[in-house]
């Protein structure tokens, strides 16, 4: 990581601008457990009484979702906004070392794909 800008710089958005967030209150409580280790021997029963499989229950409602996506959006922005300020880039020294533990990043599908549609997309312009 320390040879690739751009995995730094990922790891460290997200751990400061998605991982302590909302997020984590999302992620505290108990978590059932699963015999079959896939949760689909795993089931909620609603207040009517409805029994609803682990694996199709909505885990955030939209509220929540919401609240996680300003909040995130808000970090975002800050760190951006706030990239070159001396204070923050010392506040964020302590926190690099969480960060190094992490998995290596790889490029996400969705926007390898809209590179690949752009570029056919200038193909087929200049075939025509």
């Amino acid at each position: 990581m320390k040879d690739n800008p751009a995995a730094q710089l990922a790891k460290m958005t997200a751990l400061l601008c998605v991982r302590n967030t909302f997020l984590e209150d999302l992620h505290s409580g108990p978590m059932p457990i699963s015999k079959t280790g896939d949760y689909s021997d795993v089931k909620v029963i609603d207040a009517e009484g409805n029994e609803i499989p682990w694996n199709q229950v909505s885990r955030l409602n939209n509220a929540e979702m919401k609240q996680l996506m300003k909040q995130v959006v808000n970090r975002l922005y800050t760190f951006n906004a706030l990239a070159d300020n001396a204070d923050l880039q010392k506040g964020i020294e302590g926190f690099k070392p969480m960060a190094y533990e992490w998995d290596e990043p790889e490029l996400d599908e969705f926007f390898t794909l809209l590179t690949t549609a752009k570029r056919v997309q200038r193909m087929a312009k200049e075939e025509a």
